[in-house]
């Protein structure tokens, strides 16, 4: 029987940017949501900071991840059309730089010199932004599609929180937001370990971890205010 490898790299683009937008949108509503209540306010007044978070957060967030990501891909257009003058300019040469490369990978002189020839007169740009630069094709940057999944995903995290605040009891908002943001927490960081192949354990708690911390700390800030008040 035929083993096929499976492998989850090239997942990482859209992968990223919707775990962080979903556990951004999960933290930072939750604890927003937490640190108004521990001021003692009215529900209406911290739903309305909770869904005014969660609209900011989601333009910041795909805002924040096309600028982002648009610079690499800058940087990545640059880099290539170096690449293409370089090839264009001293064509034997970039064969040479690039059979180099094959040799400190392990390849006889003979050989790297052979595997340089036919990756270039395949694709010479491809070949030399692989191999040298770094650059591959599943790990171009799409600026367009990480501000869409991070935008989506952040809504879909705050909306979370948003959802238990509203259908609490005010005497039992910051239990309920705290514990049901946790277990949301945890079932994201279970989630996005399983679709990139990775430890399920780690990225639970990892993800868990940074949430109680960021809802402690915002519920303290809300207490002291509330008793200043």
């Amino acid at each position: 029987m035929t083993y096929h490898e499976e492998h989850k790299s090239h997942r990482t683009g859209w992968l990223r940017a919707a775990v962080l937008g979903a556990n951004d949108g999960i933290v930072s509503t939750a604890s927003l949501i937490i640190g108004v209540a521990a001021a003692n306010v009215s529900q209406e007044y911290i739903l309305l900071t909770g869904l005014a978070g969660l609209v900011a957060g989601a333009m910041s967030m795909a805002a924040g991840e096309y600028v982002s990501v648009s610079s690499q891909a800058d940087t990545e257009r640059a880099d290539l059309e170096q690449e293409q003058q370089s090839l264009n300019d001293d064509f034997e040469f970039e064969k040479i730089e690039l059979a180099k490369i094959y040799q400190d990978r392990g390849l006889t002189q003979e050989l790297s010199i052979t595997v340089a020839e036919q990756l270039m007169a395949h694709d010479a740009l491809a070949a030399h932004a692989r191999d040298e630069i770094g650059i591959v094709e599943n790990g171009r940057a799409r600026p367009a599609q990480a501000a869409i999944f991070s935008g989506l995903s952040f809504t879909i995290g705050a909306l979370l929180p948003l959802l238990v605040a509203w259908l609490s009891r005010p005497d039992l908002l910051i239990i309920s937001v705290a514990i049901s943001s946790l277990l949301f927490l945890a079932l994201l960081g279970i989630l996005a370990a399983h679709a990139g192949g990775a430890s399920k354990l780690r990225g639970c708690l990892r993800v868990t971890f940074w949430g109680v911390l960021a809802m402690a700390l915002t519920a303290l800030v809300g207490s002291i205010f509330g008793i200043a008040v």
